[in-house]
């Protein structure tokens, strides 16, 4: 499905992606984890096309999605929801899916168009309905609470219909509940819409009990990639990453 090879980004003197190959199974869900500047967003911005990369390939299918604009990338089937949630602040929740789905169903760039067209309204409030906000549907999307500004966001990007699904820290500045409450909800839809998935996050204990595959990054390079057992166990990864104390805990 998804497969990147050799990829390389530099910002000066800083080796920002070192070399970076990993692949992508179609449906499944996997997370890129590190510490701190491991070069994890910079992945994902090469990958949505907001970044160039200085080698490698990204391919989509078997396509090279290297040198594409961001537009044409979400064109072939891969959405990202970033971790501070780009929502329309002065839309209602309802409004801002409806704008995401005319974008798609009208195969436009322009997000601010009339919203008369029955089937962006029924799409619209099919995923209102899926992502579980209907009791907000009407509230101005920058009155909603932190957590449901978050699944506002990844409704935007599933009202792209993405086939790759990034999720940039989808539990970022939430807590203890919402955050499980979240990862609720990104299990339910990523088994829901039969999305590849792949998300950022810091929080080992939410990366170990839903990812199937863990890529680890660190200073930019891939260090590591496997299941839960194997990353927990793995020296290099316990050594540049988890720390001791999980290893004893384990």
């Amino acid at each position: 499905m998804l497969e990147i090879n050799g990829l390389v980004k530099k910002f000066g003197g800083v080796t920002a992606t070192n070399d970076v190959s990993m692949s992508f199974a179609e449906g499944s869900l996997s997370a890129v984890i590190g510490p701190n500047g491991a070069g994890k967003t910079t992945l994902f911005n090469q990958i949505t096309g907001h970044l160039l990369p200085d080698q490698g390939e990204i391919l989509l299918n078997g396509e090279n999605l290297v040198g594409l604009k961001p537009r044409e990338i979400v064109a072939k089937g891969l959405g990202r929801a970033f971790q501070v949630a780009s929502i329309f602040p002065t839309f209602s929740v309802l409004d801002a899916l409806m704008s995401s789905v005319s974008a798609h169903e009208m195969k436009s760039e322009k997000l601010f168009q009339p919203f008369d067209n029955k089937v962006v309204r029924e799409r619209a409030e099919q995923l209102l309905a899926v992502l579980g906000l209907e009791s907000v549907g009407h509230v101005a999307s920058s009155k909603i609470s932190h957590g449901d500004q978050k699944v506002l966001d990844i409704g935007l990007a599933l009202a792209l219909k993405p086939r790759v699904l990034l999720l940039d820290e989808p539990t970022a500045g939430m807590g203890p509940d919402e955050r499980w409450q979240m990862v609720r909800t990104v299990q339910r839809l990523w088994e829901d819409n039969n999305l590849t998935l792949i998300f950022i996050e810091h929080d080992m204990d939410i990366v170990f009990e839903i990812a199937q595959h863990i890529h680890v990054l660190r200073y930019g390079a891939l260090i590591a990639s496997g299941n839960a057992d194997e990353i927990r166990t793995n020296e290099e990864v316990i050594e540049a990453y988890l720390g001791r104390e999980l290893e004893e805990d384990a």
